[in-house]
């Protein structure tokens, strides 16, 4: 395991400093991914930035230290494919009713409508 990389805060002249309001739960999602961001709600404030720490290393592919945005970028758009990946497969088990791994139509009808039916 890698030790995780330091984290400063370097404000920028006339860049507002970002506040967790009601909005920073979209923010953890989409850099953890909705499960991985429901485990951290359950951590104390010292596991949550061991565990970040980690997460950032990984996410430093050059390892020089430092997040780029096209790192950022990288990192969330490979944790959102897993995510639409992991709810595709949830949503094809509740869709295919009969699991003969193919949805027909009445099966997709039935569970998205339901008792609109």
């Amino acid at each position: 395991l890698g030790k995780p990389t330091a984290w400063q805060e370097r404000p920028r002249p006339g860049a507002a400093q970002h506040e967790d309001r009601t909005g920073f739960q979209y923010d953890h999602e989409a850099f953890l991914g909705k499960e991985e961001a429901r485990s951290f709600d359950q951590l104390s404030p010292e596991e949550s930035r061991q565990r970040l720490g980690k997460i950032v290393d990984r996410i430093d592919d050059n390892k020089d230290g430092y997040i780029t945005t096209e790192e950022l970028k990288t990192w969330i758009k490979r944790v959102q494919k897993r995510y639409i990946y992991e709810n595709v497969a949830k949503v094809w088990k509740d869709y295919d009713v009969n699991k003969d791994n193919k949805i027909a139509w009445e099966e997709y009808k039935q569970a998205t409508y339901g008792y609109y039916l």
